[in-house]
């Protein structure tokens, strides 16, 4: 009898639809909240804002004329095909899975921006001594932490001497 179980790595596809549906949720509640440009104090050094981005992280070609938008969608539906085929790949590894599936989790909740509204929604504005950092949401954070523990997971592999499995 075949094993009609899942493979293993669809697993974290809902990790991935857990981060899209957060960083969704969020921007909606804070869409239907505030008004672009109010600024909310939660902290000393947090406030929440309504920031539209049609840029990339830090603005990056905001005010580019509109093209950017499909550059940006195409370039995060490649990415997304390259995080899929590394987390069918990932093996027995769980921090990486667990890094693929943030990035492509938050990578999907900004790609949903894009598509449906022409910008990303950004809301989260950490300030300290007068510098403000950009404002950001729910899938950059899952995007950078992402990141990081990618980064991670090659710091031990190469401090280790393990050589990488091949097709990583």
């Amino acid at each position: 009898m075949p094993d009609r179980r899942p493979a293993p790595w669809t697993r974290w596809l809902l990790l991935s639809a857990a981060v899209a549906a957060a960083d969704l949720a969020t921007k909606a509640w804070v869409s239907a909240a505030f008004r672009p440009g109010d600024v909310h104090v939660v902290t000393p050094f947090l406030n929440l804002v309504l920031w539209h981005n049609p840029g990339a992280a830090f603005s990056f070609l905001a005010g580019a004329g509109g093209w950017q938008r499909w550059f940006f969608v195409g370039v995060t539906v490649a990415v997304g095909a390259v995080l899929l085929a590394m987390l069918r790949r990932q093996g027995a590894n769980r921090l990486l899975a667990l890094a693929l599936a943030l990035v492509l989790g938050g990578a999907a909740g900004n790609l949903w921006d894009r598509l449906r509204l022409g910008h990303v929604v950004d809301f989260i504005q950490i300030h300290a001594g007068g510098y403000y950092w950009p404002a950001f949401n729910v899938a950059d954070s899952a995007i950078t932490v992402g990141v990081a523990l990618i980064l991670w997971d090659g710091l031990r592999e190469t401090r280790a001497g393990r050589p990488r499995p091949e097709g990583r």
